[in-house]
């Protein structure tokens, strides 16, 4: 099996490239021949991706976190070949997040090469954003509001691992604010005052089980919006994320829809994956089952 490997060295704080050498000697012992190559830069493995001839590959491998994901993903649909091959991850960032809904951790780079070498191909949703005149592809989640006002806090504190989103949680509550937002969810409209909104493909953000009932291959994407609610009580339901019960909260409502449309009363910046990009409106899309991955 050839594969074409593109690594984020600077993944995992520096462990992606550090076990460079022990990803491609394990690569030899299970019979993969891999073409490697590095990112040297934010949305670098877009660019490497987009400009790549797949066709003489049997597979995308990555090496990174979920920022080196979306960006592999949105490489894939921008390719002249559109995603041919199948895809497999190699989780070694700061969150990893739809690894884990694959039973892949954190560093567990053998067992992902295993499942490439096994050649089990599982297909899986994709979830399209249309926003301006990007057109952007993720596997895990988007969010607006609260969450993105996370991510960059949580940012600026990647050395801290997950937990720098448990500080940035802490530390947003303090800005705490709503926006009015009207959603379409597959031609039924609603109107909400919100806190946030999350549209997940995967169960987890980072360490947090945000959306505990979605799958990754049913057609859906499954939305969690928060509504209005005090900083006291915020921090009170926190604790709840981490293990998917804080969707039993009456502040808290839930949907599944395969399009959904977002306006907001004031552009809200999007987090597509743990990335910033984007602002409302937007369009959002299930493409069910448009992407072959390795499980």
């Amino acid at each position: 099996m050839k594969l074409l490997l593109v690594t984020n060295p600077s993944a995992g704080h520096g462990r992606a490239g550090r076990q460079l050498a022990e990803i491609t000697g394990t690569c030899r012992e299970l019979d993969l021949e891999v073409d490697t190559r590095l990112t040297v830069q934010t949305g670098h493995a877009t660019e490497i991706i987009e400009a790549e001839d797949l066709e003489p590959y049997d597979g995308l491998v990555v090496t990174g976190g979920d920022g080196t994901v979306f960006e592999a993903v949105n490489g894939l649909f921008r390719n002249p070949a559109g995603p041919a091959i199948p895809f497999g991850v190699l989780p070694m960032g700061t969150g990893n997040s739809f690894s884990r809904d694959l039973g892949i951790e954190r560093g567990q780079i053998r067992k992902a090469l295993e499942l490439v070498a096994g050649g089990t191909i599982r297909r899986v949703d994709v979830g399209r954003c249309r926003t301006g005149d990007q057109e952007l592809y993720y596997l895990n989640i988007l969010g607006l509001g609260f969450v993105s006002d996370v991510t960059a806090t949580a940012t600026k504190l990647k050395l801290l691992g997950n937990l720098s989103y448990t500080i940035g949680v802490i530390y947003r509550t303090a800005f705490l604010s709503t926006f009015k937002i009207e959603l379409e969810l597959d031609g039924a409209s609603i109107e909400r005052e919100a806190t946030f909104l999350e549209i997940s493909n995967s169960r987890f953000t980072a360490d947090f089980l945000m959306a505990p009932e979605a799958k990754i291959d049913d057609g859906l994407l499954d939305v969690t919006l928060l509504g209005k609610i005090s900083r006291r009580r915020l921090l009170k339901l926190f604790p709840t994320v981490f293990k998917g019960t804080h969707v039993q909260y009456p502040e808290v409502e839930t949907f599944t829809a395969r399009n959904i449309k977002v306006v907001s009363d004031q552009p809200k910046i999007l987090s597509p994956d743990g990335e910033l990009i984007g602002t409302t409106p937007a369009e959002v899309t299930c493409l069910h089952e448009a992407l072959e991955v390795f499980c």
